[in-house]
């Protein structure tokens, strides 16, 4: 095992022990009652199946049958999740075929960050993370299950899904994903469009066109953002099947994994002999290889915030210099879109989540050591599936990648780093993602330039006044500000400058995410200047200095630290499109290293 890998899972071991061990107690306290529905009254239990067919009222009336809780954010809007239509019944056909039951137990909201970017209606996305955590654990509070299969892809959902299924951490549980589209207009030519559509030589009409031929059909969007990360760090954590996060939906193989997955969540229950609950497999060290996962592929800045709050649900405690030390000793072994112009199905052709699973244990990068959903071992996740004569079947991952621009051997990576960067100094502490960084950009000192909202900046781009080289500097984007929203709608404005020759980078409270790409970014600064944080107090022509290999983030204002914050009129960020619904989300938030959620007080 890597010294650096061994040593940070230790001290997240020695730090979360008081909260893990209080964590077990209660989950395995749960499970000691076996099946939950054995001490519900008569009453209760009729109120339970009185919609099901006289065999699921016999099964469910014995002690016996296991019954599956079906937990779904399938909506029409989201590419991602509309194939999850049909999933309720091809689960509830598979567990009926091994002589056991499924049943609904409740839906969670699943919004769409794509259609959100720039929208007022973005301010909702981060705090959606925790709605569907209460509302997964609502699904889940009829006790009438043995089991759980979650149904979400996209960018808060699997994070809110899981949240709320460690609340019953007794439970075996199983993601089953949709998969993403087929491969559509190139992310190259997608992005070109958008530079020149910011740069005013297309129009809207080339850029809807272009827009619409990348996002052209049910599934998952195909670049490596917050959800397809979220998709391998299921695998990693061994909460999915391996092989199967970048199946397209649609196939017979896409069927077939999902009945798999009924039936490996059955093989797990409290019934058997080989239960495994998910609070269980998700330990310190299954959050230990979601980090080396996520650094070693290059995957969204989100997760920063997800991981710290989904090992929080666990009783597990993490913070930003834990991913920053392990980004030194974790090399990056893909370039998929924006870190390469690949996507996630080149990327699944070259060889997959199985190839680098497998390359990083034989690197000692992982910790092999863990239980999943298929039993004790990570090695079981370096296989892929396939059908013959419409079976499924099994085999070994690629020893060797098929394209080495997308994938690579730990031997010869990318970048013996994962790219991930905590920068700290003055104004506070802030992730960097460089992974997509030319090594030119990855520091910048220049006059600050404070913009009160992206519409200001945009505004300003096309006015000509950003044609020097400054940083721009994004207060009042945090949790308790408005939400935390992303800021993509920066990304092409900033890009053109920084090909025009000029040195730009921005800095903010807010959000990037899996979007993050070529210009230097320090994100998600904590604390927030909402919380008074120095970020609110930087001026137009402060210096500011950011440099990601030093790891510091400084503004050079003599009486800095005097003055007074004079961020943005948030009061118009908190009202409307629902917005005034999360004032008590805003109001209890934590910071961004710690989460940026509601439910910062769990298992302590």
């Amino acid at each position: 095992m890597n010294s650096t890998i061994q040593r940070v899972t230790e001290r997240i071991q020695q730090r979360s022990k008081p909260s893990r061990g209080a964590y077990l107690a209660r989950i395995r306290d749960a499970a000691n009652g076996g099946p939950s529905r054995t001490s519900m009254s008569c009453s209760n239990l009729a109120h339970a199946m009185a919609a099901g067919s006289n065999i699921e009222k016999k099964a469910l009336a014995g002690h016996t049958v296991p019954n599956i809780g079906i937990v779904s954010a399938y909506n029409e809007m989201l590419s991602a999740h509309q194939p999850f239509e049909t999933y309720p019944a091809v689960i509830k056909d598979a567990a009926a075929k091994q002589g056991a039951i499924a049943q609904f137990a409740g839906g969670v909201p699943a919004m769409c960050d794509g259609v959100t970017q720039g929208q007022d209606g973005m301010d909702l996305s981060l705090f959606s993370r925790d709605v569907i955590a209460l509302s997964t654990a609502v699904a889940l509070s009829h006790n009438m299950f043995d089991a759980a299969i979650l149904l979400g892809i996209c960018d808060k959902i699997v994070p809110g899904l899981l949240i709320g299924a460690l609340s019953f951490g007794h439970l075996p549980v199983t993601f089953a994903p949709a998969g993403p589209m087929v491969s559509g207009l190139s992310n190259k030519e997608k992005a070109q469009v958008r530079e020149d559509y910011a740069a005013g030589r297309v129009g809207r009409d080339e850029l809807l066109a272009a827009e619409s031929a990348a996002y052209h059909a049910p599934g998952t969007c195909t670049f490596y953002g917050t959800a397809n990360s979220n998709q391998m760090l299921m695998e990693f954590m061994g909460l999915q099947l391996p092989g199967g996060s970048f199946v397209n939906p649609g196939t017979e193989l896409r069927e077939q994994l999902t009945r798999e997955a009924v039936n490996s969540v059955l093989s797990i229950t409290n019934l058997g002999d080989d239960y495994i609950a998910v609070g269980e497999i998700v330990d310190e060290k299954a959050i230990v290889n979601a980090i080396v996962g996520l650094l070693a592929t290059g995957g969204s800045t989100n997760h920063t915030i997800h991981l710290v709050a989904i090992a929080k649900a666990a009783g597990i405690v993490i913070d930003w210099e834990d991913f920053s030390e392990l980004s030194g000793a974790v090399p990056l072994l893909a370039r998929v879109y924006p870190n390469g112009m690949a996507d996630v199905n080149h990327f699944h052709a070259a060889g997959g989540l199985g190839f680098v699973i497998r390359q990083l244990l034989d690197a000692g990068l992982l910790h092999d050591d863990v239980s999943t959903i298929l039993g004790p071992g990570l090695r079981n996740f370096c296989r892929e599936p396939f059908l013959e004569d419409g079976r499924l079947e099994w085999r070994d991952a690629p020893e060797q990648s098929l394209d080495a621009d997308i994938v690579r051997p730990a031997s010869d990576p990318f970048d013996a780093e994962g790219g991930l960067r905590l920068v700290s100094g003055n104004v506070g502490r802030a992730i960097v993602k460089v992974s997509a960084v030319a090594a030119e950009h990855c520091a910048i000192k220049a006059p600050a330039r404070v913009f009160t909202s992206q519409a200001a900046f945009t505004e300003a781009f096309n006015d000509g006044e950003l044609e020097t080289d400054f940083v721009a500097v994004l207060p009042g984007q945090g949790p308790r500000a408005n939400g935390m929203p992303e800021l993509h709608k920066l990304t092409p404005y900033l890009g053109v400058l920084q090909n025009r020759g000029f040195k730009v980078a921005l800095l903010t409270d807010g959000r990037m995410s899996g979007a993050s790409g070529k210009v230097l970014a320090a994100i998600q600064v904590t604390p927030e200047s909402l919380a008074g944080g120095i970020l609110g107090k930087i001026r137009d022509g402060d210096i500011v200095t950011i440099d990601a290999s030093a790891g510091t983030m400084t503004v050079d204002a003599d009486d800095i630290e005097s003055r007074s914050a004079s961020g943005p009129d948030i009061a118009n960020q908190q009202i409307g499109v629902g917005r005034e619904l999360f004032a008590m989300f805003r109001e209890n938030s934590a910071g961004a290293e710690q989460g940026a959620g509601i439910f910062t007080m769990v298992n302590e």
